[in-house]
This record gives C-alpha cells, sequence and structure tokens, in this order.
C-alpha cells in the first residue's frame, strides 16, 4: 500500500478527473430519463407485509437448516462409532489368534464395544455423548496397542 487514501480502492471504484466532469453519454434515439420518471419506492404497508413475510420464511428456513445439521451430525456420529467398532473387532480378533499377551485383545475389544456404544448413542441423537463415547473408546483401544 501507498499510504494513499485510495490507494486500497479498486480500480472501478476511483473516479478520474475528466471522467467526474463529463455528462454521461446517451444514445441516439433513446430519450434521456427524467427524475420523475423514475420508479416509487413501496409503501410502508407493503413493507411491513413483505417483513412478516421474510420472518416467517426466515424462521422456516432456520429450522429446516437446524434439522438438516443435526441429521448430518447423527449420521455422522453412527458412521464414526460403526467404523471404530469394526476397526476394533478386527484387530481384537487378529490379537487372538497372535502371541500378543491376553490383555491386548481384550482392550481392542472392549474399546470396539464402547465405539459401538458411541453409534448406537449417535443414531439416536445423543452426539456429543457419543463424541465423548467413540474418544474413550479409541484411547482404550491406545491402551491395547500399548500392551502389545
Amino acid at each position: 500500500m501507498s499510504g494513499r487514501p485510495d490507494s486500497d480502492l479498486t480500480p472501478d471504484t476511483q473516479t478520474s478527473p475528466d471522467t467526474a466532469e463529463r455528462a454521461p453519454e446517451t444514445t441516439e434515439g433513446a430519450p434521456e430519463r427524467a427524475p420523475e420518471d423514475a420508479p416509487e419506492d413501496l409503501s410502508e404497508a407493503d413493507d411491513q407485509h413483505d417483513d412478516e413475510h421474510d420472518d416467517e420464511h426466515d424462521d422456516e428456513h432456520d429450522g429446516g437448516l437446524l434439522e438438516e445439521q443435526a441429521r448430518r451430525a447423527r449420521w455422522a456420529a453412527a458412521g464414526t462409532g460403526i467404523v471404530l467398532a469394526l476397526a476394533g473387532t478386527a484387530a481384537a480378533l487378529l490379537r487372538v489368534s497372535g502371541t500378543a499377551p491376553a490383555l491386548v485383545p481384550v482392550a481392542y475389544a472392549c474399546g470396539a464395544a464402547v465405539c459401538a456404544l458411541a453409534a448406537v448413542l449417535g443414531a439416536r441423537g445423543r452426539t456429543r455423548r457419543a463424541l465423548w463415547a467413540a474418544v474413550a473408546g479409541v484411547m482404550i483401544m491406545a491402551l491395547g496397542d500399548q500392551f502389545d
């Protein structure tokens, strides 16, 4: 920036001295529009009616938006819980067949169970509890990984 007061304006908003003094050009054959030909503003009654209609429409739109966001949160919580529960179950099954200590597959299985609980909570709309249950389930599975 150059420090000039008009330096941050875009080129289409800056006025040059030669264009500011010129009168607007008219096309040939088209009459110039007089200020009295300009459309009038809406009456106050129309404004009030439009405002009431807009408020009702906004309330309906906001309610639909909140419902959509809640639905997405439920699907996300349930889906995340299912995926984590499947991953924990698979890890528990793999560790049972190996030479890992018995605590390792138990930790994975317990973490998978908690994540399955998170999926159920998410499907019921308890998304905050589902999030915390998923975090707890992953932490339990991480303990199983540490024991390995």
